[in-house]
């Protein structure tokens, strides 16, 4: 059968081939037709994974590659010729044909330059297809050797230096970062074939855990997360696939992996402020949160406290602000009693000079708001309505509509009126302003509308509040009086003074009353 099979294969035109050949780990020409029955001898021996020692992103050549080092440094694959297809081949040999294809796709091309190696790509492009089809359609357990290999064969393509970022992860002056074109690498045609392979290789129920941990150890994952920041979004939309995958087939992995990921945010919150792929990971993330068991760990609460509520402060928060708000209200809905510490987180990072950025805080805190029992509201409406009252004067129009937009929330409004006396005296002032010297129409009348609620709910606190406001305003009228009859005499007695050249004593009834 063996003889049948290879003497369709094109044959050395040398005869000076010896075994030195094969076991160097390199032919000096195509493949002969002892070669898998020599790689399936030598496949025995496994040793620990080696995807860390892969020099400058490529691995050992497979037999059907000519790999000639000139001076230059450069390599030519005068014969990177396809191998059999799986269905020429019996099942017996299947596993041996599939651990040499996999050294032959690592190999890796340079796709800068889309003129070089043209029929070589292809070859390994259609034979990662193949690949591809195996793992999906296999249906006998993936032997260590071919794990090892996957490994290798994925370490070598996907591991590479990622191309220098050409602009900042901030937010200038509030302009959308992702409005621009992302930078997209041009290997993606064979690297989404390779990531697509492992995907399916690891979801695969053919593949044994135990074993497929040791080479799908801590420092593969390690260097998987660091992929997270390459400039390509297609490529991090399948990092997060991958990634999503190992975590919940290798629960041993599952403590080093939020630990590892909770490392990254750590640095590009308190660090950087600039990283590619924080949106994905919060996704990513989203997911886990939802799988959390009740009561919540005491490592959960501190990812909160500790990574999501800073995860806030950076400038570049519109990147991943609507992954990041899922992954809060999941854990409001988990756990009722984390929405005060949430708000008050919330209100710790409140942005005071970004408008777009606090439009997205109220946005969240609706969210927050929804699913906020009374008992935890009442415990921090005093500091938070105290922030909201400042939103409402805002001079920009969309802040002091999104503020008011929170009297549309039926369950909000519920929560305001069993706290009516607490929260209608503190945002009253700021609600009086609006209707008397607001500039935006919109916002006039959407603070018409609220001032109408709270007449409705109770008319002597309105009244109440409406009193000591007018009160206030003319005490403002007398403070003022005071303060420029203060100024005039104090630069009568500089002109007095001035003229003697004596030094002007100011006294301390005076300091009082212009302090007043």
């Amino acid at each position: 059968m063996f003889k049948q099979i290879f003497s369709k294969l094109p044959r050395k035109s040398s005869s000076k081939s010896g075994s030195s050949d094969t076991n160097s780990g390199r032919s000096h020409g195509s493949v002969k037709s002892n070669d898998l029955a020599t790689k399936s001898a030598g496949s025995d021996s496994v040793s620990q994974p080696h995807h860390g020692n892969i020099s400058n992103n490529r691995a050992q050549l497979p037999i059907a590659v000519n790999e000639n080092q000139n001076p230059n440094g450069n390599l030519s694959f005068s014969s990177y010729e396809a191998l059999p297809a799986f269905r020429a081949v019996p099942n017996s040999e299947k596993q041996i044909l599939f651990i040499n294809k996999l050294k032959m796709c690592s190999v890796v091309f340079d796709f800068v330059d889309a003129t070089k190696n043209i029929k070589e790509k292809e070859i390994k492009r259609q034979t990662l297809v193949e690949l591809v089809d195996h793992v999906t359609s296999a249906n006998a357990k993936f032997s260590e050797s071919a794990i090892q290999q996957v490994v290798r064969t994925v370490s070598a393509n996907i591991f590479r230096m990622l191309s220098p970022q050409l602009r900042e992860n901030k937010p200038i002056d509030g302009v959308e970062l992702d409005e621009e074109e992302p930078s997209m690498d041009p290997a993606w045609p064979h690297l989404q074939i390779v990531y697509e392979l492992f995907l399916r290789f690891v979801a695969s129920p053919e593949l044994d855990v135990k074993v497929a941990k040791r080479f799908i150890d801590q420092s593969f994952v390690l260097r998987l997360l660091d992929l997270f920041d390459s400039e390509d979004p297609r490529e991090r939309e399948y990092l997060k696939m991958t990634l999503h995958r190992i975590y919940g087939k290798f629960m041993a992995h599952r403590p080093f992996i939020r630990k590892a990921v909770n490392n990254i945010f750590f640095n590009f919150i308190f660090e950087t402020e600039k990283y590619n792929g924080i949106a994905e990971f919060l996704e990513f993330l989203g997911s886990i949160i939802n799988g959390f068991a009740l009561p919540l760990k005491e490592e959960h609460k501190l990812f909160l406290v500790r990574v999501l509520i800073p995860l806030h402060k950076p400038k570049s928060l519109a990147m991943y602000h609507h992954q990041l708000s899922y992954c809060i209200t999941q854990f409001v809905e988990k756990d009722c009693k984390l929405a005060d510490t949430i708000i008050r987180g919330l209100l710790k990072y409140w942005p005071i000079t970004n408008s777009s950025k606090e439009v997205m805080f109220l946005g969240e805190l609706e969210e927050v708001l929804e699913a906020t029992q009374p008992p935890e509201f009442q415990r921090c409406m005093m500091p938070l309505f105290r922030r909201i009252a400042h939103c409402l004067n805002s001079p920009h129009f969309q802040v002091a509509e999104r503020a008011l937009f929170l009297w549309n929330n039926d369950h909000i409004v519920n929560l305001i009126r069993q706290n009516c006396k607490v929260v209608l005296p503190i945002i009253f002032p700021a609600l009086e302003k609006n209707t008397r010297s607001h500039w935006n129409q919109a916002v006039h009348s959407l603070t018409l509308n609220v001032r109408k609620i709270f007449n409705d709910l109770d008319p002597d606190l309105f009244k109440e509040c409406l009193l000591k406001f007018e009160e206030n305003e003319s005490k403002k009228d007398e403070i003022n009086e005071g303060r420029e009859a203060t100024w005039k005499r104090l630069e009568e007695l500089a002109a007095k003074r001035a003229a003697n050249s004596e030094a002007v004593l100011i006294g301390r009834e005076l300091t009082h009353n212009s302090a007043g």
